[in-house]
């Protein structure tokens, strides 16, 4: 019966948004980190989120190349990682096959789940994998149950709608040859690196063609917490918003722009509406 009742919510879940409105998940919470993403700060905070001592959770290694993942190629450095700071119950989810991730039996560590955590590499090689996929619906089936859906890097911008530097040729290509996100929030593009790589006028491009889009960047060990429409800075440095509005923390404004090249940066401890695209105070 929850399946069936999954697949009901999949029809609306892959459909693709045609309205500008940005939305967060319905129920659950994402965890999106900008990479470089300090362990002592970022993995007490996902267990937190995923149910503490109690957390069951499934790590995603599969943005990495197949080189570094070989290095590893148990996992058991990975699932030590996490042991470390008490996670008692840890499974690993891996697969380059589309078809194998549209298994049950390979999503069977989804089921019980109550978080997930999407390492950093190349977001396109998550999308070749999972995206559509059963695994893909399982994921929304953790959040379903209030779970938590963490990543760092490309494990942030898969979480997107729209794939920014999707490209299989090079990560400074902005829209390259995939474009579709997971979507655990729609209508918005997720840059990461964003101050240490100088990227934070790199998001232009999407939205020169993609308007509709609300933009962000995240910079190294940054990340939000987003619960429904909601979302909260944490962690050391800023979040770039590009949200066609120029707002000024010390001047308490907020001046809408007509379609100029202008962001703002929140820091920790500011919160955003993602769906009326505004600071909340």
């Amino acid at each position: 019966m929850k399946r069936v009742l999954f697949l009901f919510i999949l029809c609306f879940i892959f459909i693709p948004l045609t309205k500008s409105q940005t939305t967060g998940p319905e129920s659950g919470k994402l965890l999106i980190i900008g990479g470089h993403a300090n362990d002592s700060i970022f993995i007490p905070m996902f267990k937190k989120l995923a149910g503490g001592d109690q957390a069951e959770i499934v790590i995603i290694p599969t943005a990495r190349d197949d080189e570094s993942i070989s290095g590893d190629p148990d996992f058991k450095t990975l699932i030590a990682r996490f042991e470390k700071f008490g996670f008692k119950k840890v499974s690993v989810l891996h697969t380059r096959n589309p078809q194998e991730a549209n298994s049950p039996e390979f999503t069977e560590p989804l089921k019980t789940a109550t978080g997930v955590w999407f390492q950093g590499g190349r977001q396109w090689r998550l999308a070749d994998s999972y995206l559509n996929t059963l695994t893909h619906l399982d994921i929304y089936g953790v959040l379903h149950r209030n779970g938590v859906v963490a990543g760092t890097s490309a494990g942030a911008t898969i979480q997107g709608s729209y794939l920014a530097r999707g490209d299989t040729k090079a990560n400074t290509i902005m829209m390259g040859d995939h474009e579709e996100g997971l979507s655990f929030i729609k209508n918005i593009a997720i840059d990461q690196h964003l101050l240490a790589r100088n990227r934070h006028f790199d998001m232009f491009e999407i939205l020169a063609e993609k308007p509709q889009l609300l933009g962000m960047g995240l910079d190294e060990n940054t990340g939000i917490i987003v619960k429904g429409n909601t979302f909260k800075v944490v962690g050391e440095h800023y979040v770039a918003v590009y949200d066609n509005t120029r707002w000024s923390e010390e001047r308490d404004t907020t001046i809408q722009l007509n379609n100029r090249k202008e962001f703002y940066f929140l820091k920790p401890g500011d919160q955003y509406d993602l769906l009326n695209r505004k600071i909340l105070k």
